[in-house]
């Protein structure tokens, strides 16, 4: 599913199989997540050194094209 987007892909020997930013263990729904409690994308590339800021606005296309999968995943890894 993650194929088909620059920059994301899901492996299910990575994370869990979640959606991530390539190069890196960082899944789409961490930095999504992130988004909503208000963190700026400045202090999320601040946060991670390896992420870039094309690396921030693949991870919000892929976020808004599968809000099905976004909300799951926060929901498991967030207690909700």
């Amino acid at each position: 599913m993650a194929a088909e987007f620059a920059g994301i892909e899901a492996r299910a020997e990575v994370c869990g199989g979640a959606a991530c930013i390539v190069r890196t263990r960082i899944p789409v729904w961490v930095l999504e997540q992130a988004r909503r409690l208000g963190t700026s994308e400045q202090e999320l590339l601040g946060a991670y050194p390896g992420l870039r800021a094309e690396d921030v606005e693949n991870a919000w296309v892929y976020a808004r094209l599968h809000g099905a999968e976004m909300e799951a995943a926060i929901g498991e890894n967030e207690g909700v």
